[in-house]
């Protein structure tokens, strides 16, 4: 999948679990690493965890599977690799602390 594709997947499959607050950051210009950061919220640890777990899956039954998955144990913040997008589940208070959207916003 292209990245722009992959991004519209992501943010559709954060939707089914009813993930929260979805920021869609276009960072190509700051990083060659990553085109897309994707930043949402979930309400507890299992939801942050169900919404990580979730988009892993269905990214991989779609023939792009995660380069990798960090932060499951602990479900305030996981993190899916995809490679052109990366997507941050997190807690609100995590979220609130770190403000990944100020930093690369």
């Amino acid at each position: 999948m292209q990245a722009e594709e992959l991004r519209e997947f992501v943010i559709d499959k954060i939707d089914d679990l009813k993930g929260r607050d979805v920021q869609i950051l276009d960072v190509h210009d700051k990083t060659d690493v990553v085109d897309y950061m994707i930043i949402c919220s979930g309400s507890s640890k299992t939801h942050v965890r169900s919404i990580a777990e979730h988009v892993a899956t269905e990214a991989k039954h779609a023939g792009t599977p995660p380069i990798g998955v960090e932060g499951g144990e602990q479900s305030e913040w996981v993190l899916v690799d995809l490679g052109d997008v990366v997507i941050h589940v997190m807690q609100d208070s995590i979220r609130d602390f770190y403000q990944l959207e100020k930093l690369w916003g």
